[in-house]
């Protein structure tokens, strides 16, 4: 089932994506050479919890024999794709790195919770016009793919704004991971993927959806790995990846992005 959100439920996530995105903006300040991304974990669990909300991700999984997720956020460097586990090892220039920020409120009703989710690829100090150039299109895929979000158009219009721009520009785009729906859960229905697929269902956009649209984009092949850890993801062959990510709300007018300050 894919729940339509009420403007009030639509004020929450707003709500919660300002955390995020305000997370998200200190820790691009912060992700340096010679900063650890243990360091950058405990700044973002510092300040969400400041404000007076929850860190999403830690504690998130471990069925099926993979760990819970020990981390605030996702901290994934260059080759790495997503799920990048916090830790000891330091930023140096010339590294990407895509963080991932999830949040989430307590609206204080029989323990209802709303969420808001977003990433974004940060440069390490100066990088190579190569991984520039990687970075700016993953985040151009995801603008395309927000403007086709809207009220009566079709979830693979979504996938295929993103499809297009990566591959046009001689990128390929992971098939393993995808976007997904967001509310009062991390993770709902629809399925978003960054591709064009009939392994999806394809559904008419309506008002009061909420969808987090997540562009994962490799220089290489889209092909990943996930490592013994049990989360984190690197491209097979060892190239750049990018990801972008947004929580956004369907309506009328088109598109709400719902994480930003």
């Amino acid at each position: 089932m894919i729940s339509l959100k009420s403007p009030r439920e639509i004020a929450l996530m707003r709500d919660a994506g300002r955390i995020v995105a305000d997370v998200l903006d200190a820790l691009e300040k912060h992700a340096v050479p010679g900063v650890t991304t243990a360091e950058l974990d405990r700044e973002a669990e510092s300040i969400i919890v400041a404000r007076n909300a929850l860190p999403a991700f830690k504690g998130y999984g471990g069925t099926r024999g993979r760990p819970a997720f020990p981390a605030s956020i996702c901290a994934s460097l260059n080759n790495e794709v997503v799920h990048g586990i916090p830790g000891g090892r330091t930023l140096a220039g010339g590294d990407i790195l895509s963080i991932d920020v999830g949040v989430s409120i307590d609206v204080g009703v029989g323990g209802e919770r709303f969420f808001a989710d977003a990433a974004r690829t940060v440069p390490v100090g100066h990088i190579t016009p190569e991984a520039a150039r990687l970075v700016t299109v993953c985040r151009e895929a995801l603008m395309r793919a927000i403007d086709a979000a809207r009220a009566g158009a079709k979830l693979s219009d979504v996938s295929r704004a993103v499809q297009r721009h990566a591959e046009a520009n001689g990128y390929s785009v992971v098939r393993k991971f995808v976007g997904h729906g967001i509310g009062s859960q991390m993770h709902e229905e629809p399925q978003i993927p960054n591709f064009v697929s009939e392994q999806f269902a394809d559904v008419v956009l309506k008002p009061g959806m909420t969808l987090a649209i997540e562009p994962m984009i490799n220089e290489g092949t889209f092909h990943v790995l996930t490592e013994p850890n049990g989360w984190t993801v690197v491209t097979e062959d060892g190239k750049l990846s990018a990801h972008f990510e947004h929580t956004v709300a369907v309506t009328r007018s088109g598109a709400e992005v719902l994480t930003l300050p």
